[in-house]
């Protein structure tokens, strides 16, 4: 009977689970439907069954949007990680600074995604752009800093962009694990005479691994599917430099109106994010037990 009233609180949480798959998987299985015929127009489609996913895995754009993709999203922990982490070591403990730092660090998380592209677009412009009229009065590069002229530019944008946008959330993660840490293990460290980074290493960075795991799976996952700032920012050029795999479908839907092709890479690319999402759940659960441990 205690199990049963334990167990009556699901039913609470029932009708919104209803509503979340509902509103999921119409939308999914229209996408399956589209993914395997061949659409002329309204009422006007012929069943193609899985050529339009083979044509997918063997279109070469596709190949490197998703190389784009990887190394965007893999230069994106490799920045935002250890400077969220140096960060939020850097934030002060007690008094008001807490809520000061605090209050600045979540400023950026607060802007809409699509403002953040218009932002640095105005920026980072040469000709009026903070940052773009400081670098181009150097005369330190041998071509004008525009990020719409050079793929290295609009990388360093982009790249400059994202993790002025998004460190702040790896560092408020890494804050919230540093918090978590009960005094007693810094004063057993001093006692034993343990350096600061002896400290960090054996106390402070074990401390932090779930909320790191949470911080990169979130990173990961968001950066594998970041839309708004790039195609604002840059449109996917100069070229298709910055064309990552959501920009590259929104295109393919869109602009060419290839709604089968379409639909057969998104299911690709549902399926690249649910397969690492499953892995970096499967990494936080054995962190989880490694703590437990």
């Amino acid at each position: 009977m205690d199990k049963w009233e334990d167990n009556k609180a699901w039913f609470l949480v029932l009708p919104a689970f209803i509503i979340v798959a509902f509103s999921g998987i119409i939308p999914l299985m229209t996408v399956v439907n589209y993914s395997l015929q061949d659409i002329f127009g309204p009422g006007q489609a012929v069943f193609v069954g899985t050529e339009w996913f083979k044509e997918m895995l063997s279109n070469n754009r596709l190949h490197d949007a998703l190389w784009r993709q990887f190394i965007f999203s893999g230069l994106v922990l490799l920045i935002e990680i250890p400077l969220g982490i140096i960060i939020a070591l850097a934030m002060p403990k007690r008094g008001w600074g807490v809520s000061a730092s605090l209050v600045i660090l979540a400023l950026p998380l607060v802007i809409p995604w699509n403002v953040i592209g218009t932002i640095w677009i105005i920026f980072t412009r040469p000709d009026i752009g903070l940052f773009g009229v400081w670098i181009n009065g150097l005369d330190l590069l041998e071509v004008p800093f525009d990020h719409t002229a050079k793929p290295i530019y609009a990388w360093i944008t982009l790249m400059a962009m994202e993790v002025w946008h998004w460190t702040p959330l790896v560092a408020l993660l890494a804050y919230a694990g540093l918090r978590a840490i009960p005094e007693a293990y810094y004063q057993a460290a001093k006692i034993d005479g343990a350096s600061a980074w002896a400290t960090f290493l054996y106390i402070q960075l074990p401390k932090m691994r779930g909320v790191l795991t949470i911080a990169v799976l979130l990173r990961w996952m968001d950066s594998f599917l970041i839309y708004a700032e790039p195609f604002a920012l840059t449109g996917g050029g100069p070229g298709n430099t910055t064309t990552f795999l959501s920009i590259y479908l929104v295109k393919l839907a869109t602009m060419q109106f290839d709604l089968g092709p379409a639909a057969a890479f998104s299911i690709i690319y549902f399926l690249i994010v649910l397969l690492f999402s499953f892995a970096f759940y499967q990494a936080l659960l054995n962190v989880g037990r490694g703590d437990k441990a």
